[in-house]
């Protein structure tokens, strides 16, 4: 990744981003807490209810006065809703320099395409995604701020292994070691869409996603590298483009941003642009029929302090099921794991010659 995009925050905002980073290691003497109760409490969870609504009442109810457990509900809680503003407040103490640092790469070799009378997706419009005020496109710089301050220096410090050592790991797990032409469904500021460059440098890579503020940043992006990507403001399961333009279709965890008739429209877009032979990768979220019903709880409370109203729904879905509904062959649907837990799942598939 070239570095002239990398934040270089002023010391109030490197204080305050840092003190999120550093709250997630600071808080795990609670998590641990609250892990032990449920240990000593539900073990898998065999005695909760199947209903999960039901089992996060009956989880409550067993730990509320456990002193870790509300200790992490309030961390929880305090984070979900400041870690996108104090992201904002360390952008904008940065201006005008960073906004002129930008500029410099809204030309290059990569071409953003957006239609003006695009109408974002139902599911999209309006959401706050991940608490973030104003949603998505709320803030004119807001693929920067998401991109670069909170996923550069707040997630990649705090997931384990490392979020875009993981994203390069996924774009390796295609079938085939080289493609000529990729769609990117979901591209975002396009971290992702730089690890397919990387592992396939001589593919000619198309991007869409429905948040101009995320293509925007997109853009930057692949010009800082040099590369010659086409970023288009459409939704994946309505693309455009023509019948089996593209040899492979991918997304890194895109779908659970998505109600579950969107994934559906998807993976029939997917098959209808792919050529005979074409591939498709994506990858998600856990699914929770691999999740003993604890687990399934953690990762549904996690859904619910980040924001992410389709979660739940999309978590519940057999990918597999629905791209062989949707005709493609060789379906292979896998938890690539992490540190024991089943994230992210990754699935692969062909469309028949």
């Amino acid at each position: 990744m070239n570095d002239a995009l990398q934040p270089r925050l002023r010391q109030r905002g490197r204080a305050s981003v840092d003190f999120l980073a550093h709250l997630f290691f600071g808080s795990r003497g609670a998590r641990q807490d609250i892990q032990e109760h449920l240990n000593a409490n539900f073990g898998e969870g065999a005695s909760l209810p199947d209903d999960l609504d039901e089992r996060h009442e009956a989880i409550t109810q067993a730990l509320s006065r456990k002193p870790g457990y509300r200790a992490g509900q309030t961390i929880g809680e305090w984070h979900a809703r400041q870690h996108g503003l104090i992201a904002v407040e360390a952008f904008e103490a940065l201006k005008p320099d960073i906004t002129e640092r930008l500029a410099r790469y809204d030309q290059g070799p990569s071409r953003l395409i957006a239609d003006e009378n695009f109408k974002a997706p139902e599911y999209f419009d309006g959401v706050e995604i991940h608490r973030t005020r104003g949603g998505w496109d709320g803030h004119p710089y807001m693929g920067f701020v998401h991109g670069e301050i909170v996923h550069r220096l707040i997630v990649e410090a705090t997931y384990p292994g490392g979020i875009f050592k993981q994203r390069r790991l996924v774009a390796g797990l295609a079938p085939k070691n080289s493609y000529n032409r990729i769609l990117e469904m979901g591209c975002s500021t396009g971290h992702f869409t730089q690890a397919l460059a990387e592992t396939y440098p001589d593919a000619e890579i198309t991007g869409v996603d429905v948040s101009i503020r995320a293509l925007e940043h997109a853009l930057r992006t692949g010009n800082a590298c040099g590369h010659r990507w086409q970023l288009h403001l459409r939704a994946a399961e309505d693309t455009g483009f023509d019948d089996g333009r593209f040899d492979l279709a991918a997304s890194y965890i895109l779908l659970h941003e998505m109600p579950a008739d969107a994934i559906r429209a998807a993976f029939a877009e997917a098959y209808r642009v792919l050529e005979p032979g074409g591939d498709l990768l994506m990858s998600d979220v856990a699914r929770y029929a691999h999740l003993n019903k604890v687990q399934e709880w953690q990762a549904d409370q996690t859904a619910r302090f980040g924001g992410e109203p389709f979660w739940r729904e999309s978590a519940s879905l057999d990918l597999a099921a629905i791209l062989e509904e949707a005709g493609f062959e060789e379906v292979d649907g896998r938890a690539i794991g992490n540190q024991g837990y089943p994230y992210p799942y990754v699935v692969t598939a062909r469309k028949p010659e």
